[in-house]
């Protein structure tokens, strides 16, 4: 019979995994990762779970009900709705996925330069806080229409309008992280500024920064609607959730599910995002475990 040695240490879990279990026991988290999930298989199989033209027009089928025929029925053009807000889960995947990784090139590269070099964080600083000034819509709109409605411009404009706001958060963590101790001790071995910032002060700014990306995504899906509902977005009959809802509103008293199916979608896609910000901040920020 094999002795236990009460006297061994126990052995150490790695943070990651340690961190992925609070995750998965977080019901917000686990809720918003199932809710988003489901937006984005559906997006990813869109060729697969409809194989419907989501352009094709079909006059003799048009303002079909839902049912067994047509699942989200048609449009005013015979579309299927189906086939349309499938695809058009795809194309917002693509433009809040392209916003979150502009936003974590460029807003975490800006706000770790005004972070750690004071000589230039006043000049980007005051950029970002111009930026800043306008309702972010609002901004992203006028952009849009100087540069013309397309899905490269709508990206394009969410990325300038949220990356001062995702660089105000870096340079935040990265102010407070550069007193730090052990990063002053790495200054007096004579590390590089460079190899200090990529080895000890960014890994530990991480946090927030995927905390911003989680709600920045919800934002970008939400704000490329609102820019497609206004003839900003991508140019129809490119199917997107906000060009969908534009088509059927004036059909909503006869045919509301053209505008509410797509609505219901992008109402899924906003919650589950946000339950998942919300589960990430419970769990990561350090803050907020202590209080617990």
């Amino acid at each position: 019979m094999a002795l236990v040695d009460e006297d061994a240490a126990p052995v150490r879990q790695h943070p990651a995994w340690a961190t992925m279990r609070r995750l998965l026991r977080h019901r917000l988290f686990v809720t918003g990762l199932c809710l988003f999930g489901i937006i984005v298989v559906a997006a990813v199989l869109a060729p697969v779970i409809t194989s419907v033209d989501p352009t094709k027009l079909a006059m003799r089928f048009k303002f079909r009900a839902p049912g067994a025929e047509f699942i989200f029925g048609t449009d005013n053009f015979g579309r299927s709705l189906w086939s349309r807000v499938i695809w058009g889960a795809q194309l917002s995947m693509l433009i809040g996925g392209s916003v979150v990784l502009l936003n974590a090139i460029f807003g975490t590269l800006i706000g770790a330069l005004a972070g750690y070099f004071p000589r230039i964080d006043n000049a980007l600083m005051r950029v970002n806080d111009a930026l800043m000034a306008f309702p972010a819509i609002l901004l992203a709109i006028g952009i849009t229409s100087v540069l013309g409605p397309s899905t490269f411009n709508a990206i394009l404009a969410l990325a300038i309008v949220y990356i001062p706001r995702t660089a105000r958060i870096v340079r935040a963590s990265v102010i407070v992280l550069r007193e730090m101790e052990y990063v002053q001790a790495a200054i007096a071995a004579g590390a590089g500024h460079w190899r200090i910032l990529r080895r000890h002060i960014l890994p530990n700014a991480m946090a927030p920064l995927i905390v911003q990306l989680s709600f920045l995504f919800a934002y970008a899906v939400l704000s490329e609607a609102t820019l497609s509902f206004l003839g900003l977005g991508a140019v129809p009959p490119t199917p997107t959730w906000g060009n969908i809802m534009a088509e059927g509103r004036q059909y909503m008293t006869d045919s509301a599910w053209i505008i509410t199916i797509p609505g219901v979608a992008l109402m899924i896609t906003v919650l589950g995002l946000n339950l998942l910000g919300d589960g990430l901040r419970d769990v990561l920020d350090p803050r907020l475990r202590i209080q617990q």
